[in-house]
């Protein structure tokens, strides 16, 4: 049926499907046209012999020799006769109207007005618009959409009527254009009907009807969605002919729409070519395929006037030829319809002799009493049935039965099946033959008692006419059909889904996924297939979580269902149709379907157009959430694919993931697309040859082009890639081992720790997945720790390759990374401490730390103290310590790091190397309160150290430890410590004590805590031996410009600022040159810092402006730079001290004027607070007293 063809979204407009949109009604018949057999010839008999039982159907056959068929019905048929009785014209005008011949009832309509006949009933049909504009939206699914039989005639009859009558008809009905055409309406994808703005045209010549529509008193006028669409074309070809401010001025005419989106026109179908194209296009329509015969004529040249040839010039000449030609074209093709239309009513003719046979043949036999089957193919040969209509139980049928019985066998008529045709039906190859055998003799086997009546069939259908049955419509047509078999009911579903899904709610419509999956599966008809696949990725506008998961759900038992094959033909081109929609969460569902579909695709399609798809989705989608179900796709792809050709690519679409500037698309990578891709390296034996050497490779030359600036970001990247390779490689280092065949599960297997490996990302990073189960990864943790004890590497290829060219390949990287970047020793010191985790502490012991002890050789020789470039003060200190010693917690675990910092302090402190790596380690180390203690035993070894160097050191290290230790440890360790070293009998002891109690003011808040540093700090500013001490002053300052801002204002004011004033006087009497201009410096950095803070008026006057005016009589001899800076700073704070005070008389004024404002409100409160709650009287407070 025409109505299969509906397609509610409309997105899929190929060339194929708009030829099967224009060509399906001719291409489908009525079940009555199909029975027909070969053509009778010319002659046949009369209309008025057919019987009545049969023209009563709803199927009207057309017109024969002007009257229409179904005229001939008449009140009565006796026997097998006729009764040939006139039929009124409004009968006639009222079945061509029941039976939507629309276009032959407007002729009839035409022909009458002109004979002065007008009815009407056919004058108030054509003079409402309703009628047409309802019938435009949803017509009748039942009647052929094509030329049926005297279809062609009537459209050319009617044409030639319509433009002699065209001015009348216009006037009559708005919409008469409509009647050119009945076309499905469109649907959004949402639900909502929308009219599709087109009128199809009408089988006549292409010339003609050019002609005819191109006349400007014809042409309509134009759509709104019309002019969007050509708005939208000519902006386009604007902007491409460099017409820019044309397109400008073109944009803000039509400031309504937006350009830059095809789908804001409002049409749901993909945008059309652009102008030129469609101008080039204009004039090339393709010729219709008639037969053509040669023709001449001959004209006497004596007949013709003398200066016939000289009048007639040869342009003139050819365009008459061309008419010619065309009308001749026309009148063939009028005859080749003619002869059609004759064809199919001599078909007809015969049909109905047969039927009538039939009929005469069932009134003499013996009556029964059963329903009568009326198969779709009269009298079809014994074959297989046709897919539409052979398998249906038609309710009509009993009305037609009894209308055509005789009057005394009515109530036992009935007519069964050949027993050849059920053989033949039931014999078929179909995979449910059986049971559509025995659904057929349940047909046969339902019967009906019959009353026990005598009345005459006409007046049984008339009787029965007034049970209210509607089966013209597409609806009707299909419930007056029951469906008796599986594949007929496939058929049923899939033309009447199309019409469902947009009326459904948009929350719900996911419960129709399990039909339309069912029929799709079923479905035998391809188109049918396509257009149900289409509307289930089409069915949610903007599908949420859930309801993607559902549809992913029934695209993966649809694959389960149909194979590889048709999941390529039929699924796939949903998703490329959706790459680029405009909602993310529709290509969120095409990027997880990608994944979800995988393994059920050939692997070629596999390997080369889904993961060309997703690498073109990751590359140029803009969301975040689409670009991480990309990745898990990739992933799940990488999990199938099996073409080693492909390894560049699948790396090259890991460091773009990694890369990816969303932090959900990088956890994805790590947790699903690189375990995947290790897992396909593994397999192809690559991994340690190939993807770990090349992600190596890539940090060496990024520290080599990083002299002048790391890219951390990149450092990074490729750095987490490799940490998420660690499990993969320990599972190849397991796999590979000289012990694997000997791994059996047999006895009692000891449990694996559960710290025994560090947590993963994924489960997909879990080794014990990887190796296949806990179990099995068990029985290989024992043999692999029994063969690093007892038996040695030798013969063990892949632990070789991690011993002897993974580690020292590492630790050179490690020794070349500048020491002072937190970030980069935070990172290395993650991997290394995950390396050693996942391969146990037998081989950090064995293999691991001697490397490392190896290259670091504690001693005094080791440290170039001149170019400070030795091995320890490179980050590979902080990184051992951090990144391999951290990684068991034992008591000997902790002995080993404590002597190992130890050393290095004593060390580097000897040397007078620079102390980066020393700081670095207690950076990182202090991070984990864990090491708290551990730190502060070691540093308590260089507060009793016998090298004044080694106390200095421990001294400042102090600084580093006391942010991040709880405030009971400062009070009970870091105080008592600083206390003992601030009375050091070395001066410069006692001077690298000042930073760490300026750092204690800045971050305790134990007021008692506060005071003892205070006092040793008063002590340092205040002792007279202490007044000649430059190094301290210096110190002392530094510290007050640092923790000055953050300090607790209390310090600050009485302390800081006093003490600051009383440095600057001191300087002003400096007779050292180099020493004052030292300390002026460090006042002026001091001072800067302070300046941002707020200070009193009383400290301001007393102690920041005379300070800094000594600090300016200081500059102005040593640095007018710093003098100009200087005396902006002054002239600020002065004007800040002058507004203090104008604000202050102000604020007096304020306060009066707030007290006077305060009593007028509590006076209008206590008058409001007297009224009720009427709003009367609480409006009557506001009206002005007269």
């Amino acid at each position: 049926m025409a109505a299969g063809n509906v397609n509610p979204f409309n997105v899929s407009d190929s060339e194929e499907e708009a030829e099967q949109r224009q060509d399906g009604a001719d291409t489908e018949r009525s079940p009555s046209d199909e029975a027909q057999g070969h053509s009778l010839g010319p002659f046949s008999p009369p209309a008025y012999s057919e019987p009545a039982a049969l023209l009563s159907s709803n199927r009207t056959s057309p017109s024969v020799d002007g009257i229409p068929a179904s005229a001939a019905a008449v009140a009565g048929i006796g026997g097998g006769g006729a009764a040939e009785t006139r039929v009124s014209l409004d009968a006639i005008a009222a079945q061509l109207l029941r039976d939507q011949y629309i276009l032959t009832a407007l002729e009839l309509h035409t022909e009458l007005l002109e004979a002065g006949r007008e009815l009407p009933r056919l004058r108030d049909y054509f003079s409402n618009p309703g009628n047409f504009e309802r019938q435009s939206g949803t017509p009748p699914a039942s009647k052929e959409q094509g030329v049926g039989p005297g279809g062609p005639l009537t459209v050319q009859m009617q044409d030639r009527k319509r433009r002699k009558k065209d001015a009348h008809m216009r006037d009559r009905a708005g919409s008469i254009s409509t009647l050119d055409s009945l076309d499905f309406a469109r649907y959004s994808d949402d639900g909502n009907r929308e009219s599709d703005e087109r009128v199809a045209e009408c089988e006549i010549p292409s010339q003609e009807r050019k002609n005819y529509k191109s006349s400007p008193e014809n042409q309509e006028p134009i759509r709104a969605l019309e002019k969007r669409a050509l708005n939208f074309l000519v902006n386009e070809y604007l902007l491409k002919n460099e017409c820019k401010l044309t397109s400008i001025t073109f944009s803000d005419e039509n400031d309504d729409q937006d350009f830059e989106l095809w789908d804001d026109v409002g049409l749901n179908i993909p945008k059309p070519p652009d102008l030129l194209q469609l101008y080039r296009n204009s004039g090339n329509s393709l010729p219709l395929h008639r037969d053509t015969v040669d023709m001449a004529v001959s004209v006497d040249p004596n007949d013709l006037p003398g200066d016939y040839f000289t009048q007639e010039p040869v342009q003139q000449t050819e365009a008459i030829q061309q008419q010619q030609d065309e009308v001749a074209q026309k009148l063939e093709y009028q005859i080749s319809l003619l002869n059609s239309e004759k064809q199919s009513l001599a078909e007809q003719i015969k049909k109905l002799q047969s039927d009538i046979q039939v009929l005469q043949r069932n009134v003499s036999s013996e009556p029964t009493s059963a329903v009568k089957l009326t198969p779709s193919k009269g009298d079809t040969p014994c074959g297989k049935p046709p897919l539409d209509n052979g398998q249906y139980l038609d309710i009509r049928g009993v009305t037609e039965t009894d209308s055509s019985s005789d009057a005394n066998t009515t109530k036992t008529s009935t007519t069964t099946a050949t027993t050849d045709c059920t053989e033949s039906t039931t014999t078929a190859t179909q995979p449910h033959s059986k049971l559509k055998s025995q659904s057929q003799q349940s047909k046969t086997s339902v019967q009906f008692d019959q009353p026990n009546r005598k009345l005459s069939p006409a007046f049984h259908q008339a009787l029965l006419s007034f049970c209210r049955m509607s089966t013209d419509s597409r609806l009707g047509s299909e419930v007056s059909r029951i469906a008796d078999s599986e594949q007929s009911v496939m058929l049923m579903l899939g033309r009447c889904l199309p019409h469902i899904v947009p009326n459904v709610l948009l929350a719900k419509r996911e419960e129709l996924i399990p039909l339309i999956l069912c029929t799709a599966c079923l479905h035998p008809e391809p188109k049918e297939r396509d257009q149900l696949l289409h509307i289930l990725f089409n069915l949610i506008k903007r599908p949420d979580d859930e309801q993607r998961q559902m549809i992913l759900t029934g695209c993966v038992a649809f694959a389960q269902h149909v194979g590889p094959t048709r999941v390529e033909a039929e699924l796939l081109p949903q998703c490329w149709e959706q790459i680029n929609h405009k909602y993310p969460e529709r290509r969120l569902l095409v990027a997880e379907a990608c994944g979800a579909l995988a393994p059920y695709l050939p692997k070629e399609i596999r390997s080369s157009l889904v993961l060309s798809m997703l690498q073109q989705m990751l590359a140029e989608d803009k969301a975040d959430m689409v670009r991480e179900a990309v990745v898990k796709s990739l992933g799940i792809i990488m999990g199938y694919i099996d073409d080693p050709d492909k390894y560049s690519q699948g790396f090259e679409l890991m460091l773009l993931s990694l890369g990816d500037p969303s932090e959900r698309v990088v956890s994805a990578t790590h947790q699903v697309f690189i375990p995947a891709f290790a897992a396909w390296c593994t397999e192809l034996g690559n991994l340690q040859s190939q993807l770990i050497p090349s992600l190596l490779t890539r940090i060496e030359k990024l520290l080599k082009q990083g002299e002048y600036g790391l890219d951390e970001h990149k450092l990074h990247m490729y750095l987490s890639a490799l940490q998420s390779l660690i499990p993969s490689l320990f599972a190849v280092l397991l796999q590979n081992a000289p012990f694997t065949s000997r791994a059996k599960l047999q006895g009692d297997v000891p449990p694996i720790e559960v710290t025994r490996f560090p947590r993963p990302a994924s489960p997909l990073q879990d080794v014990a997945t990887i190796v296949g189960s806990r179990e099995q990864l068990a029985v290989l943790l024992q043999l692999y720790d029994h063969q690093l004890q007892h038996e040695g590497t030798t013969g063990w290829d892949s632990l070789l390759w991690v011993v002897n060219q993974f580690l020292p390949q590492l630790i050179e990287i490690v020794g070349r990374i500048n020491v002072t970047s937190s970030t980069c020793v935070h990172e290395f010191s993650r991997f290394f401490w995950r390396l050693c985790r996942t391969f146990g502490k037998i081989f950090t012991n064995t293999k691991v730390k001697p490397q490392f002890q190896e290259i670091l050789r504690l001693s005094e020789e080791n440290v170039d103290a001149s170019a400070g470039n030795g091995i320890l003060t490179k980050a590979t200190v902080p990184i051992y310590a951090t990144g391999v010693l951290t990684c068991y917690n034992q008591e000997e675990d902790r002995k080993l790091l404590i002597g190992f910092l130890e050393d290095v302090m004593t060390t580097l402190s000897l040397s007078h190397a620079p102390l980066d790596s020393l700081k670095a380690s207690f950076v990182e180390l202090g991070a984990n309160p864990a090491f708290h203690e551990l730190l502060l035993t070691v540093l308590w070894y260089g507060v009793v150290h016998t090298s004044a160097l080694v106390r200095c050191t421990a001294a400042r290290m102090f600084e580093l430890l006391v942010k991040g230790v709880n405030e009971t440890l400062v009070a009970q360790r870091v105080v008592p410590a600083l206390i003992t070293l601030s009375s050091d009998p070395e001066i410069s002891v006692r001077i690298s004590t000042i930073p760490a109690f300026g750092t204690i003011m800045e971050t305790i808040t134990q007021k008692e805590l506060l005071e003892r540093v205070k006092m040793q700090l008063a002590s340092f500013l205040e002792d007279p031996q202490y007044q000649d001490q430059h190094s301290l002053h210096m110190e002392i300052i530094k510290t007050f410009g640092r923790v000055g801002p953050n300090a607790e204002p209390r310090f600050r004011d009485e302390f800081v600022l006093p003490h600051l004033h009383k440095l600057a006087l001191c300087n002003n009497q400096q007779t050292v040159e180099s020493k004052r201009i030292d300390i002026a410096t460090q006042l002026f950095e001091a001072y800067s810092a302070l300046s941002c803070c707020f200070i009193s008026e009383e400290l301001m006057v007393n102690h920041f402006l005379p300070g800094l005016r000594c600090l300016k009589t200081d500059m102005e001899q040593l640095s007018p730079e710093h003098e100009v800076i200087l005396s902006s700073m002054i002239k600020e704070c002065e004007i800040k001290v002058e507004n203090k005070a104008i604000g202050e008389a102000q604020g007096s004024i304020s306060i009066a004027a707030s007290l006077v404002g305060e009593d007028a409100k509590t006076k209008f409160l206590s008058k409001m607070g007297q009224l009720t709650t009427s709003g009367a009287m609480l409006a009557n407070v506001f009206q002005r007293k007269k």
